[in-house]
């Protein structure tokens, strides 16, 4: 299985106070779309007031030229409502929905305690299908969290196993703080894929810009094949902590991939211009 990589245009941002232009978003991820990327985390549909940033994601779609890419859309929701609006657009292949396996997180990201989190999950599901979509799990953190809510390996196995007897498919695993450290990646990703063989599982790291290296190695190692990550390294959750922690720049994780000799496919031009271009949407 070839190396994916989705880009996080949505995830870097998100966080981002003043508001970008939606000409300049969908200016940048037009060229995102011509970079050859398995997946753009392009925007979100969820309450204006809770991320602002991504109030006009309908119309960054309705500028986006789709003709010559092969890559796919993933649009965040984060209730039922959401999810009504994302499937009304058949560009999106992929509804990304932040399951979190922390409580007090759940409730500050969605407003809604796990129990009811998994229901909204089972009925999201059911709509996805209906509407030719796939659900994309992330399992935030799913590496701990600061709020000391109990976290062990064995809650992670709990609600993969609920999740994947709910015919998910798709699973990342989410490290919404950047908490997670090399020898966890490689505790539990590999005995996740053992479990649950015909789920895709990937990965999605927040980290600090000195200590991305040892998470990616381990993920890699581990037998990951698809990972999440944003040019420069941009964005971070702003429901998850004061201070944001970056996602792990698309550049390093390309760097890598090369010194372990895996092809990614990408257009490393239309990488350089995406690269240049972000100079103007994060200022």
């Amino acid at each position: 299985m070839p190396i994916k990589i989705t880009e996080c245009p949505r995830d870097a941002m998100q966080g981002i106070h003043a508001f970008i232009p939606t000409d300049v978003k969908a200016a940048y991820i037009n060229l995102l779309l011509q970079v050859g990327f398995d997946t753009i985390d392009f925007g979100s549909f969820v309450s204006p007031k809770a991320i602002p940033q991504l109030s006009d994601t309908t119309e960054v779609l309705s500028k986006l030229d789709l003709g010559g890419t092969s890559s796919k859309l993933l649009a965040i929701i984060a209730n039922y409502r959401g999810a009504e609006d994302a499937v009304k657009h058949p560009e999106i292949t992929y509804l990304g929905y932040p399951f979190s396996i922390s409580e007090t997180f759940q409730l500050r990201n969605t407003n809604t305690t796990i129990a009811q989190a998994f229901e909204t999950v089972q009925r999201i599901n059911e709509l996805s299908i209906a509407n030719d979509k796939k659900l994309l799990v992330y399992l935030s953190m799913g590496f701990g969290n600061p709020y000391g809510d109990e976290w062990n390996t064995g809650i992670i196995e709990q609600w993969t196993e609920k999740l994947v007897k709910e015919g998910i498919k798709n699973i990342a695993l989410a490290d919404t703080i950047g908490v997670a450290n090399e020898a966890q990646i490689a505790g539990i990703y590999p005995n996740l894929v053992e479990l649950f063989p015909d789920t895709e599982f990937g990965i999605h790291l927040h980290s600090t810009p000195d200590a991305w290296q040892p998470k990616i190695d381990a993920a890699y190692k581990s037998g990951c094949k698809r990972f999440d990550t944003a040019i420069k390294g941009y964005g971070g959750c702003p429901m998850a902590a004061d201070e944001l922690t970056g996602n792990i720049a698309t550049e390093n994780l390309i760097s890598y991939l090369e010194t372990q000799n895996e092809l990614t496919g990408l257009n490393m031009d239309k990488f350089k211009k995406a690269m240049e271009f972000s100079g103007r949407v994060f200022v």
